[in-house]
């Protein structure tokens, strides 16, 4: 069955990814982006020609805008009749990004997304929405779960919350998306480690908790943009992972060869699984 998804940060380096992936596998998306020529060329930096597909583009709806500029309207019509919203925003890694407003893009997103979700899904027979947040292995389950930082990790994030507003934002985005109780929605927050870019997708590995130490470095796991993007289209499309997931914090890791019992691994998650 075709489905419908909204997806936020859609020009970003793991929204395209998104954006693309679901197109290719025949789904109408709806994006929000200030550009729709910037997304059209970031869908031909992963598949060249994707833009002149007229199989892609013709399901691809683009809202040319800043999300928080839209009103209560707009992003409600957007949203209506969505069977999944994914939030990939993030903020730009320069001094402008990180520092200037919005110092809450990712939260006050997540709030107006879940908002126009509740509003227009007005049935009480229809599904719940799924709301997939991208965030990092940085930041805590807010519910716990997770095994305790060292203390030279605490004072680092410590430091990161009070200097660097983006971290405090992913907290705080963590926390009202965990904090939510409404019927019409589901959600799950996927917690990356390390990312780095990989125009194509592969294995990737599933846990309940961080797996490694801020300090760690790339040898003790990755995640490639790729990789996540999977793991969220997989979350919307198949119900059994789903299921396993929804209401919790998973963290993705790309599936290291070898690193399978001494990781602990949850779920491993393959092209044939899906």
């Amino acid at each position: 069955m075709t489905a419908t998804i909204l997806v936020v940060g859609a020009t970003g380096a793991t929204g395209k990814h998104v954006v693309l992936q679901l197109l290719q596998q025949k789904h109408n998306v709806r994006a929000i982006a200030r550009s729709k020529e910037r997304l059209l060329n970031s869908l031909d930096e992963i598949e060249p020609e994707s833009s002149a597909n007229l199989h892609i583009v013709s399901r691809l709806d683009v809202t040319e805008a800043s999300l928080l500029d839209l009103s209560e309207d707009e992003l409600e019509k957007i949203t209506r009749g969505c069977d999944a919203v994914v939030s990939c925003l993030g903020h730009n890694m320069s001094f402008r990004g990180l520092f200037f407003p919005p110092r809450r893009l990712v939260t006050d997103a997540a709030k107006r997304l879940c908002q126009a979700i509740e509003a227009t899904n007005e049935s009480p027979s229809d599904k719940p929405t799924k709301f997939i947040l991208m965030g990092s292995d940085g930041v805590a389950n807010p519910a716990g779960g997770d095994d305790k930082r060292r203390r030279s990790e605490r004072a680092a994030f410590s430091l990161l919350r009070h200097l660097i507003p983006p971290h405090k934002d992913n907290e705080l985005a963590a926390a009202y998306i965990s904090s939510m109780n409404s019927p019409k929605i589901e959600w799950t927050v996927v917690r990356p480690t390390d990312l780095i870019n990989a125009e194509k997708s592969s294995k990737y590995e599933l846990f309940d908790k961080p797996q490694k130490g801020l300090f760690s470095g790339a040898k003790e796991g990755i995640t490639t943009r790729a990789n996540v993007a999977k793991c969220m289209v997989d979350m919307i499309l198949t119900v059994d992972l789903w299921e396993a997931w929804k209401f919790k914090m998973p963290v993705v890791h790309d599936d290291l060869e070898g690193d399978r019992e001494k990781k602990g691994k949850q779920n491993v998650v393959t092209d044939s699984q899906i």
